[in-house]
């Protein structure tokens, strides 16, 4: 038996992501299974600094469907921090 590993997303589908211990990059798709987990707040620390939290304006956001990509998510964070639109806990 030979096991091959899955992509990340395929043309037209939808590949289940493991938001717990998967490899998120700027180019992960966000999923209808997406989750707020340590791994998340890990890389959007490093994309957008160690003053990286969520509040639930921005939760709502990230859930809405706006994003599309976590590229977009840290993008949106850093955008509404310079904007000071982002909770500075």
């Amino acid at each position: 038996m030979r096991i091959m590993a899955e992509p990340e997303s395929v043309e037209g589908l939808t590949m289940d992501f493991d938001w717990h211990s998967g490899a998120i990059t700027r180019t992960t798709p966000l999923d209808k299974d997406y989750r707020n987990t340590q791994n998340v707040r890990r890389f959007l620390r490093q994309e957008c600094g160690d003053d990286f939290r969520f509040d639930r304006d921005f939760m709502a956001w990230v859930r809405s469907g706006a994003a599309r990509h976590m590229g977009d998510v840290a993008d949106e964070w850093l955008r509404r921090r310079a904007s000071g639109t982002q909770s500075h806990r």
